[in-house]
């Protein structure tokens, strides 16, 4: 199918508003904060919408399944940069870039090859969470430098290359199984370049900052594509992109909220001590 320049336009639109809204929180409020945000349907919900449009929602609703096991693979992702890219400057982004990549597609490649349900991806990208978090529990805690570092080129090129990974996936899709293409729906398209320009610009550790707190939002992601998997195919593109990003809010407000509560408690409990 011929993709319309118009949606191709849409593409390019979205991905740059996105990323950079997710730099500027990054820098004006803290690393913690975009890890949290990463999680956020952002990347994924563009991938599975256009393709949803320019395939049919039916093999929307099939790549979304495949999607949510394919958050696996963006784990360890995270989990490959963090362990080799360690060094601030170039060399420790170009480690982290081909140890991030490397374990994405190794994830992958063996996600492909398995049958998931809604049930059966959900619960192994749940598994993943648990054994990340529990490997992240000491790596530091870092803020981003005051505002006023981030220059005009380095937003760009953040901006471009998410657009081009959101026009590679959803060209992909044409070509490949609804698996892959749901796994490729998984690549965190914003975070990505997200780290790869705050490693540049501020070093490895508020990069290692928001990889240690991406997990926790990745229930954001997960209810969202498993909202749309049920819903592409009965309510259709829209509304089902709509009722997924109400259900991914409502889990990343209720999730934040908790947070709050769980540092009110153990505030009170240092105070007694």
């Amino acid at each position: 199918m011929d993709v319309p320049l118009s949606w191709q336009l849409a593409k390019l639109t979205l991905s740059i508003g996105l990323v950079l809204g997710l730099s500027s929180i990054a820098v004006r409020v803290s690393a913690r904060v975009a890890g949290l945000l990463a999680g956020y349907p952002l990347g994924t919900s563009i991938a599975l919408l256009f393709i949803g449009l320019e395939i049919s929602p039916a093999f929307a609703t099939q790549s979304a399944v495949h999607t949510l096991a394919g958050f696996t693979a963006t784990l360890a992702l995270g989990a490959g940069y963090l362990a080799c890219g360690r060094r601030d400057g170039l060399g420790g982004i170009l480690r982290g870039c081909a140890g991030g990549f490397s374990a994405w597609l190794a994830v992958s490649l063996l996600l492909t090859q398995l049958d998931f349900t809604r049930v059966t991806g959900t619960l192994t990208t749940l598994a993943a969470i648990v054994v990340v978090t529990w490997l992240y529990r000491r790596v530091p805690e870092s803020r981003t430098p005051p505002p006023g570092r981030f220059s005009w080129a380095v937003l760009a090129l953040r901006a471009a290359l998410a657009a081009l990974i959101i026009v590679v996936i959803t060209s992909l899709a044409h070509w490949v199984p609804a698996a892959w293409a749901g796994v490729m729906a998984a690549f965190p398209v914003t975070l990505f370049p997200f780290l790869i320009m705050l490693h540049l610009s501020h070093g490895a550790a508020p990069v290692a900052t928001v990889i240690k707190h991406f997990p926790a939002g990745l229930g954001s992601l997960l209810s969202y594509t498993l909202c749309v998997s049920l819903t592409y195919s009965t309510l259709g593109l829209g509304w089902g992109t709509l009722i997924g990003f109400g259900v991914a809010t409502l889990w990343l407000l209720g999730w934040s909220q908790w947070l709050s509560w769980r540092r009110g408690q153990r505030a009170a409990q240092e105070a007694r001590a």
